[in-house]
């Protein structure tokens, strides 16, 4: 059993966050060759394909390890642990229902969701809906025993077999239709590269689901034991069906609300890219690919961190609340935007001042580097408002204010959506448009869902300490790494002429002395003191050694 208390939602935050961080660094390492072999074309077919995938994940199984985690905790809590068994059963047979039907559906409307090109990568994803319902609910099993381990290792796991596989099927199948194009000039080989890399989704998923599948065979025996001590009655299947539904569908529509944002924003690009300014589907594609593809994708690393602060957090919240421990739910939520705060505020500078560093490092693609770049250096910033909103999201949701982030990502939805279609119609901006509005969509969740969360807990979050500061030494550290690297880079002809492997060595060592000048900033002007420290999960090891080095 996982620690209680603040401390202990960091240390399994902690390491659903190092899984999550290892997904994301696995998922940039293995996009570099497949953005290679498929290209920016191909970028463009896969993501948008890959955006209604998520959708239907959402609507069928998405948002279960959530909402299961919250109701199982509170059960558990309760010492109801024949209830929790029965509910945990019956949300596999919800997601197996939900995750056929929208397979189907993904499928049979391909086209009409991502054209031509994009529905043979969607075809490919369909299956794989069906998959990872289960999957869900055994990560949400997991979740609410207060363990985050298994779901690490499953999602790490899951993210190897995705890399190897896509990469081995898009090559093979890119191969495949350069052959056939001697015969068949239609054919387009991008297409079947991001089919191959679609592929690669399928087998992750299927990897983790076994197991996953043995893990909970391996501690069968302690499900049984721990039933057998509830002499409690156990609640009847309508009610629990009614308890899925009714905690499924507030973090359903939240989750989807949150997620259906790029389809429709890339309905929009792509009608009035194609429709309105007469481009073809593979240019606009290739536009759509360099944002999602690359820009977007690099700035999923820092989000992971709260994510899996998020995910760690839902259920002790829920628990505490449910028990009316408002103070120990208050203590847990601040602690834990406090510690995202400290790593997506520099994570997101970090990316501004190195934005085209980091983007050759991962896709040295020169005929889209400075334009991937140029767009990351914007959508960055996203870093920051989604950190907090996805972690302000949680505590709302694990409080009982299950309808509240609906009501604040429909708001930030519309309004975002009618920004994108008059900076389309106003401004000559293409895929642009696209990271200035998910950076006002991000924005708008983020102060909305701050005020509803200080409301529910009566958080008074201190803004010096928790924004100000971490700001203004994020800058330092910002304009440090930026000379350190520009100084480097000189002898070997400038930032804009460097090789691959001098960027690289440029870059590590420019983060290095950033991430140094950060915490220096930060310890000396007291924003982190030996007490901050000491609460922070194996805090207490850093402490002799900043003595030693004479910051502390």
């Amino acid at each position: 059993m996982a620690e209680n208390g603040s401390n202990g939602i960091l240390k399994q935050a902690g390491i659903l966050a190092a899984a999550g961080i290892v997904v994301r660094i696995i998922g940039l390492l293995y996009k570099s060759p497949l953005t290679s072999i498929i290209g920016d074309e191909g970028n463009g077919y896969y993501n948008a394909a890959y955006n209604w995938y998520i959708t239907a994940l959402m609507i069928a199984s998405y948002s279960i390890p959530s909402a299961i985690s919250k109701v199982m905790s509170q059960k558990y809590a309760l010492g109801q642990y024949k209830s929790a068994q029965k509910l945990f059963r019956c949300a596999l047979v919800f997601v197996g229902i939900s995750g056929t039907i929208c397979g189907i559906l993904l499928m049979a409307l391909s086209r009409f969701l991502v054209g031509e090109g994009g529905a043979y990568v969607l075809r490919v994803f369909g299956p794989t809906v069906l998959l990872y319902g289960p999957l869900g609910v055994l990560r949400g099993y997991f979740q609410a025993n207060r363990t985050m381990v298994p779901t690490s290792i499953s999602q790490i796991a899951e993210q190897i077999i995705n890399a190897v596989v896509s990469i081995l099927a898009a090559f093979v199948l890119t191969n495949i239709a350069i052959s056939k194009m001697a015969t068949d000039p239609s054919v387009n080989p991008a297409i079947y590269g991001a089919a191959g890399s679609a592929l690669g989704t399928g087998a992750g998923v299927l990897t983790a689901l076994l197991f996953m599948l043995f893990v909970y065979y391996v501690n069968r025996a302690n499900v049984r034991k721990r039933i057998a001590s509830d002499k409690g009655q156990v609640e009847s299947t309508r009610m629990i069906i009614f308890q899925i539904v009714m905690v499924v569908l507030p973090f359903l529509f939240s989750t989807v609300l949150y997620n259906i944002t790029p389809n429709i924003n890339q309905k929009i690009f792509y009608a009035f890219m194609m429709g309105v300014r007469g481009l073809s589907e593979s240019d606009t594609a290739s536009m759509y690919g360099i944002y999602a593809g690359k820009a977007l994708t690099i700035t999923t690393i820092p989000i992971a961190m709260a994510s899996a602060m998020a995910s760690a957090m839902i259920p002790s919240i829920s628990a505490k609340f449910i028990k009316g421990e408002k103070e120990q739910s208050k203590e847990i939520a601040t602690k834990v935007i406090r510690v995202s705060m400290l790593v997506a505020i520099p994570s997101a500078i970090g990316l501004i001042a190195l934005a085209r560093p980091v983007t050759m490092i991962l896709f040295p693609q020169r005929g889209s580097l400075d334009q991937a770049a140029m767009l990351l250096s914007v959508l960055s910033l996203t870093v920051i408002f989604y950190s907090q909103s996805t972690i302000t999201n949680s505590v709302l949701q694990g409080t009982g204010r299950l309808f509240v982030p609906v009501i604040n990502a429909l708001i930030a939805l519309v309004a975002q959506t009618v920004i994108l279609i008059v900076i389309l119609l106003v401004t000559p901006l293409d895929n642009m448009s696209l990271v200035i509005t998910r950076v006002i969509y991000a924005f708008i969740l983020f102060v909305l869902n701050d005020i509803s969360c200080r409301k529910r807990l009566g958080l008074n979050l201190d803004t010096k300490s928790i924004y100000i500061m971490p700001a203004v030494a994020a800058v330092v550290m910002g304009a440090a790494a930026f000379a350190v690297y520009f100084v480097l880079t000189i002898p070997f002809g400038g930032m804009a002429e460097v090789g691959y492997f001098v960027n690289l060595i440029a870059t590590a060592i420019a983060i290095g002395i950033g991430a140094l000048t950060y915490a220096a900033v930060l310890i000396k002007s007291g924003t982190i003191t030996e007490e901050v420290l000491r609460s922070l999960p194996k805090g207490y090891k850093l402490i002799p050694i900043l003595k030693k080095v004479k910051l502390l």
